[in-house]
């Protein structure tokens, strides 16, 4: 029998079809899923039935897992409650999106060990886990509610090309799957990117939509100081530490990057594209740093979801980011410890920039001893 079709672009109530897609896994049914990168097939990983079923149907052999698909960077550490620092700045930048990783699962409380032994099996056959957050709006609402999560594999057989629409999903798996949500041309047309994980190491398996280079500047520690308009105390501030950074790693600042470090500013009520004070200008120029070619950007959801640790020059500026952004509380830190403000110079006379200057300078030590630096 020939699987249901729903075209989700004609559906009078998309929220029903993620209903009766979520009730076709909860009966052990085999879908076929849009995903931002190929078409998927996916099956419940708490029925072993449907598990081994679609390992059936993808001929796939022994050893060779299919990925658990997550509802969010969040549910990771479900799977892998010791996330190395790597693996979550990857997950806190990438997801949703067209990476997967692939993670120690050897943890003892790790949620896999609650599978069956079938379904463990097939999802973490070596003692490592694939995990994923696919970007398509559709399949998160189906997995936020789904009970537990997905198995989830390209949907075509093993060995033959991906899917990349709803008649080719049909046309390569015909009446083996019972359900094929159709939102037209996947949007890239190429699978995820896969990446091993092994400490602070990273090994791409699989080169997908994510290109090495692009892993690779997604793997940088990144450090951002916040101000208010981004024009003086924040990229002072980012000057100094990248000098600082680079010199406890003995490189040359301007192959920080290279290196798998970024040191960047921005501010609070920024405008996009202003330059440095000439006073803020002028005092790094006295101790041989360079601001000129500074140009201010406003915070935004990216910067703050991609940096590792947010120092602010004043409290007000922690509290206005945690408003916004409470779930990223944890990086977000006040610049001096003794949880003081650094004073805005701004109006000033060229003494105020000094004074904050040295003030920015004298704090930055203790953090650079908590940064998890790369070796010299």
């Amino acid at each position: 029998m020939a699987p249901a079709v729903i075209d989700l672009r004609s559906a009078d109530d998309p929220q029903d079809v993620v209903h009766r897609a979520v009730q076709a896994l909860a009966e052990g049914k085999l879908i076929a899923v849009p995903t931002e990168t190929v078409y998927g097939l996916a099956a419940s990983a708490l029925h072993p039935e449907a598990v081994a079923r679609l390992s059936s149907v993808k001929n796939r052999s022994a050893g060779q897992p299919f990925t658990l698909a997550i509802k969010s960077a969040d549910e990771a550490p479900d799977y892998v409650p010791e996330l190395s620092t790597l693996a979550e700045r990857l997950a806190r930048r990438c997801w949703p999106g067209p990476l997967t990783l692939v993670l120690s699962n050897n943890h003892p409380d790790s949620l896999v060990h609650q599978f069956a032994p079938s379904v463990r099996e097939a999802v973490s056959p070596n003692g490592s886990i694939g995990l994923r957050v696919p970007a398509h709006e559709l399949l998160l609402s189906i997995l936020r509610l789904t009970a537990g999560p997905v198995a989830l594999t390209s949907a075509n057989r093993t060995g033959d090309r991906e899917t990349l629409t709803a008649a080719e999903v049909v046309e390569a798996l015909q009446d083996d799957i019972d359900l094929v949500l159709d939102d037209g041309q996947s949007k890239f047309g190429q699978p995820s990117s896969v990446v091993r994980i092994e400490g602070e190491e990273l090994e791409l398996l699989r080169l997908g939509v994510i290109d090495e280079k692009a892993l690779h500047r997604l793997s940088c520690l990144i450090v951002l100081f916040v101000c208010t308009g981004n024009t003086c105390r924040s990229p002072m501030a980012e000057v100094l530490m990248r000098r600082a950074i680079a010199g406890k790693i003995a490189c040359p600042e301007d192959e920080l990057e290279d290196r798998g470090c970024m040191v960047l500013s921005a501010g609070t009520a920024a405008m996009a594209g202003g330059k440095a004070s000439p006073e803020a200008v002028s005092v790094m120029t006295e101790r041989g740093l360079d601001l000129t070619a500074h140009e201010s950007q406003p915070l935004g959801e990216r910067l703050v979801r991609f940096s590792d640790l947010i120092l602010t020059m004043t409290r007000g500026h922690r509290e206005a980011i945690l408003a916004q952004w409470p779930e990223a509380e944890p990086r977000i830190r006040v610049l001096c410890r003794s949880q003081g403000d650094v004073a805005d110079p701004i109006g000033g006379p060229i003494q105020a920039y000094r004074r904050c200057a040295e003030q920015i300078d004298d704090e930055l030590e203790s953090w650079l001893s908590e940064l998890e630096l790369p070796a010299r």
